[in-house]
């Protein structure tokens, strides 16, 4: 929209201008001071005739048309809320009212015609049409200035956009890779896999192989432990005499009523003791008995490391082998327990000879479990009637073992000396001291 800055020097200039700008028709204009001159009228300066009253209405409908003509395809103007948005409009539509009232008035100064009035409605209608025009300029001020924002939004959008994109090109790769190390990493678990199957073969193998050795040597151990019970027994024996002990009654407190082939039999009786209180209430258990093997003095291992399992196992079965009175007499004091107490081990003759012995203890209870987890330990009652299956007698006396006719055996148990145990299918007799049977018939 054009809008002149200053006054036209003549009228003609002025309505034409004004006519280009808005294209508003003439809505006719009546002099209120000849009101009956009627057939003078009016030419505006278009050419055409000024309608009459009558057709006002039909000169503002195509008046209408004439804006409709000058946009064909108006503007949506969404509906805004803010106080500035509907000012601005109202602005709009008082400076509109204004200039067609001012154009009016420059009409009605051509009848009858006054060139003072022209001159002043002509600065009217030059005013509100600057008005117009100011405010066009302040919407496309506006309107330049949104679509700066927007271009700048827009901008730092495309930036963002760039930014992400960029980041995701660089998880892709990084999917790759993860994807390509992942089907390295099957490709070995794979290989893993096959070696583990050939190891399980192998392992199976060398199990059964060492499970084969394992119980061959449990026989060995069981025959050093029954020694070593043997060899403690001798010791303790001569103890017991040095101290004024009576070991008839001593043995016989262990085994009451037992019928002896020989008074050196009795011996048999403090073995069983030995045996029952080292092998009494410890579970058989897998653990390493390797460095206890090796060792030449098992005493020094208890003095390097008094808080093992070995030192806790040797502490806790003297105190429940040597009873405090044997003990007494023995030395004639409690310094032997006093040291165990306080989680020591005395390095003297008779506690060496006892740990030697528990140390073979110690072995066949770790060597029992390793060879078989369901391994068990054994024992027989008194009374028992002798099988050569489940036992093996201490003395020559079961060598020439006669069976009756009714199938029995002429010899019953008189109490256990070494336990026996049930490794798998194989079984590791128990030795027992046996005696005569009074009779066939007897029932035991």
């Amino acid at each position: 929209m054009e809008c002149a800055t200053k006054p036209p020097s003549n009228i003609s200039d002025i309505v034409s201008k004004f006519a280009k700008v808005c294209r508003f028709r003439s809505i006719g204009v009546f002099s209120t001071e000849n009101p009956t001159h009627n057939h003078h009228q009016p030419i505006n300066d278009f050419g055409n005739n000024v309608p009459s009253p009558e057709d006002s209405s039909d000169a503002t409908e195509e008046a209408e048309c004439d804006m409709e003509k000058i946009h064909p395809n108006p503007v949506e103007i969404q509906p805004k809320t803010t106080e500035c948005a509907n000012m601005e409009i109202l602005e709009l539509f008082d400076s509109i009212s204004a200039l067609k009232s001012a154009y009016v008035r420059l009409q009605e100064a051509h009848i009858p015609y006054d060139p003072d009035k022209i001159k002043s409605a002509n600065e009217l209608v030059v005013a509100h049409l600057e008005s117009i025009c100011k405010i066009k300029r302040a919407y496309k001020e506006k309107q330049f200035k949104e679509i700066n924002s927007i271009s700048a939004s827009s901008a730092l959008l495309l930036a963002e956009i760039h930014v992400q994109e960029s980041l995701l090109e660089k998880l892709k790769f990084q999917v790759k890779i993860k994807n390509s190390e992942i089907l390295n990493l099957k490709e070995e678990l794979q290989d893993l896999d096959l070696q583990n199957r050939m190891l399980v073969q192998v392992l199976k193998k060398e199990r059964e192989a060492i499970k084969f050795l394992n119980l061959s040597s449990f026989e060995d151990i069981f025959k050093e432990a029954s020694k070593a019970i043997h060899d403690f027994a001798k010791p303790l024996i001569s103890l017991m005499k040095a101290s004024g002990w009576d070991l008839d009654r001593a043995a016989d407190s262990i085994e009451a009523s037992v019928v002896y082939a020989k008074r050196s039999h009795k011996k048999y009786a403090f073995e069983a003791y030995i045996a029952r209180r080292m092998f009494h209430g410890m579970p058989l258990q897998s653990y390493n008995v390797d460095s206890i093997l090796r060792s030449d003095d098992p005493i020094d291992d208890l003095i390097k490391d008094p808080c093992s399992n070995f030192a806790k196992f040797c502490g806790t079965k003297y105190l429940c082998l040597i009873h405090p009175t044997m003990e007494a007499s023995f030395f004639g004091n409690l310094d032997h327990r006093t040291f165990v107490l306080s989680g020591k081990h005395p390095r003297t003759l008779f506690y060496q000879a006892y740990v030697k012995m528990a140390k073979w203890v110690w072995v066949l209870r770790g060597i029992a479990a390793s060879c078989e987890s369901n391994a068990e330990m054994y024992g027989v009652k008194r009374g028992s009637e002798f099988s050569d299956i489940y036992m093996e007698g201490v003395e020559e006396l079961t060598d020439n073992i006669v069976v009756s006719d009714e199938g029995r055996s002429r010899f019953k148990v008189e109490f256990m000396v070494m336990p026996g145990f049930r490794i798998g299918e194989t079984l590791v007799r128990s030795r027992v001291y046996l005696s005569t049977m009074r009779s066939s018939n007897c029932k035991c």
